[in-house]
């Protein structure tokens, strides 16, 4: 949790799951307590927040697949989108060595 007082949300929460959905949250912060290291992962300096992969999302995949009249394959709109995304993390050459090894 962001105050690094996991055990304690977990623990309100299991008192409080007298209800499915309310077992099934529990059951999810158990399974994801690795993942819920925010103070941690703050400290290291890294996002915690969805607002930045949400606006790549709006800037690297709809910016280019989502304009007037563009109609894709999934395989072209994968590769479209790969090629996009490589070269927008100024890392084309990754994608040029992944690409010549296929068939």
């Amino acid at each position: 949790m962001e105050s690094g007082r996991f055990e304690a949300v977990l623990a309100a929460l299991r008192s409080a799951a007298d209800s499915d959905k309310a077992q099934e949250c529990v059951g999810y912060m158990e399974r994801n307590r690795d993942r819920m290291r925010y103070a941690e992962f703050r400290a290291a300096g890294l996002c915690v927040g969805s607002g930045v992969v949400e606006s790549a999302c709006k800037s690297i995949v709809g910016m280019r697949l989502k304009r007037s009249g563009m109609h894709w394959t999934v395989d072209g709109a994968n590769y479209i989108l790969a090629l996009r995304c490589c070269i927008q993390s100024d890392r084309y050459e990754d994608f040029g060595a992944h690409r010549s090894t296929e068939t």
